[in-house]
């Protein structure tokens, strides 16, 4: 079992930025994979970035080049580092752990909000 809380999120301007952490319960963060994944009203859950667990990254096209995801399991907390927020940035980014090779994930946090105001 992995427990996860959001923090980080709030209100910006366009251009701004902001960094999420996502705090995960449990000894052993290190062998899980993460994600974070965000949900704006009216559309469907989107992942916007994962991490393995040796480091590797995959992004959503749309954010490429303006966020970062990374990792710590010294601190068992997983971060995505937001830049050049868009007000199409605005939703609730919620983190997630799957097991790998299991590709579903099947551990989330509860969310944070995160408004980008034009």
């Amino acid at each position: 079992q992995v427990q996860l809380v959001e923090s980080g999120g709030g209100l910006v301007q366009a251009g701004g930025s902001l960094r999420l952490s996502c705090a995960a319960s449990g000894r052993t963060f290190s062998s899980y994979a993460m994600g974070w994944f965000r949900q704006a009203p009216g559309k469907e859950r989107e992942l916007v970035a994962a991490i393995g667990t040796g480091g590797s990254t995959t992004y959503a096209d749309s954010v490429k080049a303006r966020f970062t995801i990374s990792r710590d399991n010294t601190k068992n907390t997983v971060y995505l580092q937001m830049n050049m927020l868009k007000p199409e940035d605005t939703a609730v980014y919620c983190c997630a752990a799957r097991s790998p090779p299991k590709l579903r994930y099947d551990y989330w946090g509860r969310g944070t909000q995160v408004t980008v105001s034009s």
